[in-house]
């Protein structure tokens, strides 16, 4: 249990570290597209203009879905909302790395925005109450954190490795990689049974954190 929560030391109990992981994923995810658009325009036969609204489509589904997730899953355990927004995010990717449909893609891409919306929300209420009072300020910064190290290393390394794999090959991987962080989440987040106790405010102010900073990273 120490792992999860704040400890005297005032360490960063791992939890914070996993969602910081998490949040370095959909923070990838979100901006990589626009290294990849070339190809994937090519490959499902649309113009460039036309892909560009992958990367619109996601925004629309963080700016619209993310909040109606977060009400949504007010009253679901935060640990099974996590579990499941990672296991939405994994599955979306892998059903776009497999379709030729540039419809289905985009269609999965919203559902992505959708579960990286809930994971934001529950992810900065969970983190600021682990970490306690006392190091909240700095749960939010290593969950920022994973956001810049998404835009500084994840989205050029994506784009590289999609010149030479093509575009399916970052969605795989983020596929993959989404589904360790779930079994992480798993491992490091105790069954605390329904967060009845967390307020809608509470839920939108952390989604407001997060959206703010998926859509402009530095900028809010």
């Amino acid at each position: 249990m120490s792992s999860a929560t704040g400890s005297a030391s005032g360490k960063l109990p791992s939890v914070v570290w996993v969602l910081a992981a998490g949040t370095f994923l959909m923070g990838t995810t979100e901006f990589v597209i626009a290294g990849l658009l070339p190809e994937m325009a090519a490959d499902l036969n649309v113009s460039v203009s036309h892909a560009g609204l992958l990367i619109t489509a996601f925004a629309v589904g963080m700016i619209v879905g993310g909040p109606t997730m977060a009400m949504a899953t007010l009253r679901l355990p935060q640990r099974h909302t996590l579990i499941g927004a990672l296991a939405v995010f994994a599955l979306g990717h892998a059903v776009a790395a497999l379709s030729t449909s540039f419809s289905v893609v985009l269609t999965a891409r919203v559902v992505t925005a959708l579960a990286t919306g809930a994971f934001w929300a529950v992810g900065f209420v969970i983190a600021t109450a682990a970490a306690g009072p006392a190091s909240a300020t700095r749960a939010v910064g290593v969950m920022m954190g994973g956001l810049t190290l998404a835009s500084v290393i994840g989205v050029p390394i994506g784009a590289f490795v999609g010149q030479y794999t093509g575009w399916r090959g970052p969605f795989w991987a983020l596929a993959v990689l989404s589904a360790l962080a779930a079994v992480f989440v798993g491992r490091f987040i105790p069954h605390t049974g329904q967060r009845a106790e967390v307020s809608v405010r509470a839920e939108v102010r952390a989604l407001k954190q997060g959206s703010c900073g998926l859509r402009s990273a530095q900028r809010c």
